[in-house]
C-alpha cells in the first residue's frame, strides 16, 4: 500500500485528508503539535489501515529532521506528502502588526514547509517517483487589506510549488498546490487568538467550504494516473467571487 505523510493533521483539511487517505487503503504517518489528538486519530484510523504519529511543531528544523528520522522502516517508503501545516496569526495593517505573528506565519507557513520537504526528498529521488501537494490559499493569488505577511507567506507557498516543480521534474516527481477560499475550520478562531465569538461570524450568512471538500480535492489530485500532474487549483466556495467579495445573507 501507499504511504501518504500529512502535516497539521490534528484538525480541518489535514484530519479530513487522513479519514479520506485512510479509506482508500493508504499507510499514514500523520504529523502534528496535538499529542492527545495524533493518539486519538491513531487510534480510530488503525482499524482502517496502518497509522504512524510523529508530534513535532514544523516551525523548528531540529524537530522536523529527529521525527522523520525517527520513522520506522516499514513507513519510510512515502509516495505522497501533503504539506497541510500552517497557520494565520491577526488580521492587522502593517503598521499594527505583531512581530510574533508575522514570525509564526512565516515560520510555520514557509519555513516549516521547507524543513518538512527537505527531510523527505531524498526518500522520493532516490526511487525517483512521489507526489507533493502543497495546501496554499487564496491569499496567496490575492492580496486583501490586512493580509499583509500571512498573504506574503502564501505567495511564498506558491512561487515554493512552482519552483518545486521546476527542480524536481528530472526526479518524476509530481507537485501540485490546492489554494481554497473560506474553509470552516479553526482557522479563524486561531486567527483571532481564541475569540471564537468573532470566528464564526466569518463563517455565517453563507455556505463555506469544508475541510472534506479540500480533502476530496487533494485525494482526487494524487489519484491521477502518474502521468497527469494538476500543478495549480483555485477553490471557492459558491458564495464566494475572490478574496474580498463574498455574497452573504445579512438576515
Amino acid at each position: 500500500m501507499p504511504t501518504v505523510f500529512i502535516t497539521g493533521a490534528t484538525s480541518g483539511i489535514g484530519e479530513a485528508c487522513a479519514h479520506l487517505f485512510a479509506k482508500n487503503k493508504f499507510n499514514l504517518i500523520l504529523c502534528g503539535r496535538r499529542e492527545e489528538k495524533l493518539t486519538k486519530l491513531k487510534s480510530k484510523l488503525s482499524k482502517q489501515t496502518a497509522v504512524h504519529t510523529l508530534q513535532f511543531d514544523v516551525r523548528f528544523k531540529e524537530e522536523v529532521f529527529k521525527a522523520i528520522d525517527s520513522i520506522p522502516e516499514n513507513f519510510k517508503d512515502i509516495d505522497v506528502l501533503i504539506n497541510n501545516a500552517g497557520n494565520a496569526h491577526g488580521l492587522h495593517s502593517i503598521q499594527e502588526g505583531s512581530l510574533e505573528d508575522w514570525d509564526a506565519m512565516i515560520d510555520g507557513n514557509v519555513k516549516g514547509l521547507l524543513y518538512v520537504s527537505k527531510a523527505i526528498l531524498p526518500i522520493m529521488i532516490a526511487k525517483s517517483s512521489g507526489f507533493i501537494v502543497n495546501i496554499g490559499s487564496i491569499a496567496g493569488k490575492e492580496v486583501y487589506p490586512n493580509g499583509n505577511v500571512y498573504c506574503a507567506s502564501k505567495f511564498a507557498v506558491n512561487a515554493l510549488n512552482k519552483a518545486m516543480r521546476l527542480d524536481l521534474n528530472k526526479h518524476n516527481i509530481r507537485v501540485s498546490g490546492v489554494h481554497p477560499g473560506l474553509v470552516a475550520t479553526e482557522f479563524s478562531e486561531v486567527r483571532f487568538k481564541g475569540d471564537t465569538e468573532r470566528a464564526e461570524k466569518v463563517y455565517q450568512g453563507y455556505k463555506a467550504l469544508q475541510a472534506e471538500d479540500i480533502a476530496d480535492i487533494i485525494y482526487f489530485v494524487v489519484s491521477r494516473p502518474y502521468h497527469v500532474n494538476i500543478e495549480d487549483l483555485v477553490v471557492y466556495p459558491t458564495a464566494q467571487a475572490s478574496a474580498t467579495i463574498l455574497n452573504k445573507d445579512e438576515n
